[in-house]
Parts: C-alpha cells; structure tokens; sequence
C-alpha cells in the first residue's frame, strides 16, 4: 500500500443499529486519548517455583508465583491418579445400596382414569 493512501484510510464499525465510520485523525484521537499507564508490569521471565521443588520460567505479570502443584507432580500427568475417599463417602454409598437392595420393593397400582 503507498504511503499517500494511508491518508485516506477509515475505519468502518458495522453494528446492527448503525453504522460507524471514522476518518485517520479520528482514529489518532482516540489512540493518543486511551488512559496510560493502566496495565501491569509484564515479566517475560517470571518464576514459577512448585511446592515439589520443580521450576520453570513463564511470562506474567509477577516475577514470581508460587504454585502448589505442577505438571511434574500432577497425578493426571504422572498416571498415579489417586483416587481419595473423603470422610468415608464410597462406604457410606456402598451400605445405602445394600440397604435399598434389602428392603422390599413398593408395587404402585397403576392410575385409572375418571369417567367425565
């Protein structure tokens, strides 16, 4: 594109009520009138530092964050998947059903329509 076409450049917003469109100066009015300084420091070499010693660099918006648990010993990653019983609830479901298999079953007539 030539530089001399630049001038003529707009923006077209297409929006289902209307239709906005602005000119170059527009456009450099809005950019040179946005809030400065609203965004946090980026860190492109943030540690990350695990509870199971592995670390790693990634980019944030901290220089270091400290994580419980990592790739390195997530259990989904590692194929030792767990699978914790808290507070007993697999043998608490266990002995419901074997109580509900006890019991005996209710036979439920079944409906009769009214004659009108």
């Amino acid at each position: 594109m030539p530089a001399n076409s630049l001038r003529h450049l707009s923006l077209v917003i297409f929006l289902p009520q209307y239709t906005l469109s602005l000119t170059n100066s527009q456009i450099r009015y809005i950019i040179t009138s946005m809030k400065k300084d609203i965004h946090p420091a980026y860190f492109p070499q943030a540690k990350v530092v695990c509870a199971c010693g592995n670390s790693f660099t990634v980019g944030a918006t901290k220089e270091e964050i400290k994580v419980e648990i990592c790739s390195n010993c997530h259990p989904f990653y590692t194929g030792e998947e767990k699978l914790l019983d808290t507070a007993g609830r697999v043998e608490k479901f266990k002995t419901r059903r074997e109580k509900a298999a006890a019991r005996p079953k209710i036979v439920k007539k079944p409906r009769t329509k009214k004659s009108a």
